[in-house]
């Protein structure tokens, strides 16, 4: 009895009407900034829509789609112009593709060993180490692959010139490694580890558990990073406009330079091209192109993801 009376009183804490109202009032003015910061950025993108059709509206009133589509010359600055895609597309994929063939299977094996095998003191140097590489200027790229990769490349591939998509798509495959290790490890190790103590249990090695139980089970991420690395490959500018040349050029050989979409761009818009003309609107026209491009790698990677979600 005495021990009940020398307990100390709890004290409950009653909300003044006050506290309610300040509550109640920071609550309105959260959903207010995220609603104003969601609504920011569907502006954006609707603004950036709208710049490139207005813009490639007056292009395709001129120039018939079915030319732009599969004319295979692009000459806009000459005295019988040509709008045809295709040498710009070309080599814009060339490039990137080159890129995903470095970037991908690399970029997953290190996620895999920093996930899966990496002690964290190792994890934890090769990590900043590889997130470095984002913080180089990508004109430094540019001129590490013309001026150093170039002329050593030179010397083992014969017809390599000195222009070309092949080291570029290299050097953009290392520009764009980090993003797919990063995210790719971040969803590995997000992986419940019940999951993994359950293929130990099974008796799978650390590599069977990465590959048939860690990789699928973080599908969803690991495809982010892919189409992440791939929009970057296909929007990058200034290791393309410097390594790889700035003629539109049709061809399936990476040993030879040519233009690409955003080459092209940075080409145009230093000149002097006055405003309103056919080739001042075929930047709006090739961006459009870029746009949808890249459009439809974030659609397939929501596809994807959302398929293993249903399957899984």
């Amino acid at each position: 009895m005495d021990d009940a009376i020398a307990r100390p009183p709890i004290h409950r804490f009653m909300p003044t009407p006050a506290y309610r109202a300040r509550r109640l009032a920071m609550d309105r003015i959260s959903r207010i900034a995220m609603f104003c910061a969601a609504a920011l950025s569907v502006l954006i993108t609707t603004g950036i829509v709208y710049v490139l059709v207005s813009e490639s509206w007056g292009f395709f009133t001129t120039v018939p789609l079915l030319d732009f589509l599969t004319d295979t010359q692009w000459t806009p600055v000459f005295a019988n112009p040509r709008f045809g895609i295709w040498p710009l597309l070309t080599a814009t994929l060339w490039a990137a593709g080159i890129a995903l063939l470095i970037a991908i299977p690399l970029g997953t094996v290190l996620a895999i060993y920093l996930s899966e095998f990496a002690r964290p003191s190792v994890r934890e140097t090769v990590k900043p180490c590889l997130e470095m590489l984002e913080a180089v200027p990508t004109i430094v790229y540019g001129y590490f692959a013309l001026l150093v990769l170039t002329p050593f490349f030179q010397k083992f591939i014969p017809g390599l010139g000195g222009f070309n998509l092949l080291v570029p798509g290299i050097v953009l495959g290392i520009m764009i490694l980090p993003y797919v290790v990063s995210v790719s490890e971040d969803a590995m190790r997000a992986v419940p580890g019940s999951l993994r103590e359950g293929a130990y249990a099974l008796g799978m090695s650390r590599l069977q558990t990465g590959l048939r139980v860690i990789v699928p089970g973080a599908f969803s991420g690991i495809t982010a990073a892919y189409v992440l690395g791939m929009s970057r490959a296909v929007g990058e500018t200034m290791v393309l406009a410097v390594a790889a040349g700035q003629g539109p050029n049709l061809t399936l050989d990476p040993r030879e330079g040519a233009a690409t979409i955003t080459a092209y761009i940075v080409q145009m818009s230093l000149g002097d091209l006055p405003h309103g003309s056919l080739a001042y609107q075929s930047i709006f026209a090739v961006g459009l192109v870029l746009f949808l491009i890249t459009l439809l790698f974030n659609v397939i990677g929501y596809y994807l993801r959302k398929r293993y979600r249903e399957v899984y």
